[in-house]
Order: structure tokens, then C-alpha cells, then sequence
């Protein structure tokens, strides 16, 4: 397989101090500026959720469509926002993949254009990545080694990383990740889309221990997991209930810990087998509260230490994918003038 970074002879590193990142990798239109010195300048979101809420899930045409509306206003928003023309940026970062194949093509086409035009370098970066290192935006930022967890709508793995581009898998989701698991959940339950948050509110309002729901995989030895059979024993125990709201919640409220536990479960494993006492949790999950407070109490149980993104770069943004390239990018790595974009390319597999 092609390497998914490659470099290029006509940039040298650690000569390109501020970078635009640019994320429309599914629902959400993602700007942001990030500097080598003065970290990140300014960042600006457009979320799609309500456009796709109408359908119970992410249209790939209609995203598309509406990051080619909504692109080149939030650019001009952010540089406002950081007092900046665009001559101040000196690289460009897109996301490649993975992703909705027409959503990233609006990204890819609209940063190597600009590139281009200003005669900069671009860079095509990996989606999970840039979760993966969105935790070194904040202020304590976790040393290498250290394990990742990185759980999203579209993907749920486990994974040693021991440096920039250096990643081992250590488990995936065998079938849906956890974030697809909570949006069907949500719909067998006739919540709004996306399901994490309507799932999680719904829940608050739950009684414990109502249903014995089953956590999977947590027998084996390894750390995969499978998360469509406990979205059947939702249909199967909503089917056979009065379906009352009540019920819902119940319901709601043991498959959120079922998920929670499963998730636990499989970090600490992660961590015994490799004997790191580093955990990063990033991706849309990670901003999940119950999550938190049960991977919270198995850190201060084993004396592991954890480290998150903010609760607005869990989900996708442009400020991870701009420190992302900053990084690449100032390890000469850039684009040709072809534009990528990579609809599944492996963590493991990109140098």
C-alpha cells in the first residue's frame, strides 16, 4: 500500500510557522489557524445536525453541498477573528480521509486550489490522526509513549502510539463503531440524530440495573470489540416492553453504561498488556459524561492518568487538523499538485 504522507524536496522544515486547517470530512465545516509559537489563533465550526436531522443521519450529497456554501464564509470569519490576511499562512491542511468521499473532495479541492494560488504548501492529513493528537492542544498534553482511545461515529479502536506517524492497533470495532451504535440506538427509540447526545440526556432519566444488558467481548483476551448485537438486545427489549417513556429511558440509561463499561474494560486491557499509564480518549464519544466519569474512576483506581481534548475538539474540528499539519508539514511533508482524498485508509499504514 502507498504510504499515505510522502515528502517533498522543495520545502525545507521548520519553515512553516502558521498553518490553515481544514476539516469537512462528514457534517461539520471546520477553520481554523494554528502558529508554531503563539499556538492556536482562532477556529470556527458550522455544524450540520440540523440539516441532516431531518433524515435521521448524514445525507453525503446534502453535506457536500452544504460545506461548499458554508467553506469560504467560515475562512473569512476565522482570519476576522485573528486579525489576519491570508498572506500570513504560510501551509495549508486538509483533511483527506477517512470520510465521506464527496465531503472531503470539497475540502481537498478548496485547500490545494488556495495553496496553490498563494504558493504554499499543502497537505492532505488522516482524519483519526488528528484526533488521536487533538489532546496536545490543550494546556497538559500527554507524553509518548501512550495509549489512545479513540471512539467516533465512524470508527471505535484502541492503539499504542509511541510518536508522531509511529502507531501499533492494538483492537478495532469488528462491526459498528460505538458512535453508529448510539445513532441507531437512538432511532430504535425514536430520539433525534445525532444519538450520543439525545441518548445521553434521555438517560438521566433512567433507573439502573432495570435490564441486564450484556457487555461484548469482554471475555476474550484481546482488545476488539462489537457493538451490533447490544443495538439488536435494544430492538429486542424495546419490542418486548410497554414502550413507555420511561421504559425508553431505562433503556437508554443501561445501554449508555453497557457501552460505557465495554469501553472501560477494553482501555484497561490496553493498558496491562502494554504496561503504558497513559490513557488519551478522543473523538465525538470522548465528550460522553457517564463515559468519563467511569474511565475517571478506573484511573484513580489503577493510577493511570488520562488526558482529553475539550469537549468541542472531541468532535471534528479544524484546530486539530491545522496542528496536525503544522507537525507534517514541518516534517517536509507536503502534497503534489494532484488532490487527495482517501475514503479508508488504516491508523497503522500511513508512513
Amino acid at each position: 500500500m502507498q504510504s499515505f504522507y510522502s515528502k517533498q524536496p522543495n520545502f525545507h522544515p521548520k519553515t512553516i510557522p502558521c498553518v490553515l486547517g481544514i476539516e469537512t470530512s462528514c457534517d461539520e465545516t471546520g477553520i481554523a489557524l494554528y502558529h508554531g509559537q503563539k499556538g492556536l489563533i482562532a477556529h470556527s465550526l458550522y455544524s450540520q445536525i440540523e440539516l441532516h436531522n431531518l433524515y435521521g443521519g448524514v445525507v453525503p450529497e446534502l453535506a457536500s453541498r452544504d460545506h461548499i456554501l458554508k467553506i469560504l464564509p467560515l475562512l473569512q470569519e476565522t482570519l476576522t477573528v485573528a486579525n489576519l490576511t491570508l498572506s500570513a499562512i504560510n501551509g495549508i491542511a486538509y483533511c483527506a480521509g477517512p470520510g465521506l468521499a464527496g465531503a472531503l473532495l470539497v475540502g481537498a479541492a478548496f485547500g490545494r486550489s488556495l495553496g496553490w494560488a498563494l504558493g504554499i504548501p499543502t497537505l492532505g492529513v488522516h482524519h483519526m490522526e488528528a484526533h488521536l493528537l487533538a489532546p496536545m492542544l490543550e494546556e497538559h498534553v500527554p507524553d509518548f509513549p501512550f495509549i489512545a482511545l479513540l471512539v467516533s461515529g465512524g470508527h471505535t479502536l484502541l492503539a499504542q502510539v509511541n510518536g508522531i506517524g509511529d502507531y501499533k492497533i492494538l483492537g478495532v470495532s469488528l462491526d459498528d463503531a460505538v458512535g453508529e451504535a448510539f445513532d441507531k440506538t437512538a432511532k430504535l427509540l425514536g430520539l433525534n440524530y445525532p444519538g450520543g447526545p439525545a441518548i445521553a440526556a434521555l438517560a438521566e432519566q433512567g433507573q439502573a440495573k432495570q435490564y441486564a444488558f450484556p457487555r461484548p467481548m469482554v471475555n476474550r483476551p484481546d482488545c476488539n470489540f462489537s457493538f451490533s448485537g447490544l443495538k439488536t438486545f435494544v430492538s429486542t427489549t424495546l419490542k418486548n416492553s410497554d414502550q413507555a417513556e420511561q421504559t425508553k429511558a431505562n433503556i437508554a440509561h443501561e445501554f449508555q453504561a453497557a457501552v460505557a463499561d465495554t469501553l472501560v474494560i477494553k482501555a484497561m486491557r490496553a493498558l496491562k498488556q502494554t504496561g503504558l499509564r497513559r490513557l488519551v480518549v478522543a473523538g465525538g464519544v470522548a465528550a460522553n459524561t457517564w463515559l468519563r466519569k467511569e474511565l475517571a474512576n478506573m484511573a484513580a483506581t489503577h493510577n493511570f492518568t488520562l488526558y482529553y481534548p475539550r469537549p468541542s475538539f472531541c468532535t471534528d474540528n479544524g484546530a486539530m487538523i491545522a496542528y496536525l499539519g503544522y507537525r507534517r508539514l514541518n516534517l517536509g511533508q507536503s502534497d503534489n499538485l494532484g488532490i487527495k482524498t482517501i475514503a479508508r485508509y488504516p491508523l497503522d499504514q500511513l508512513d
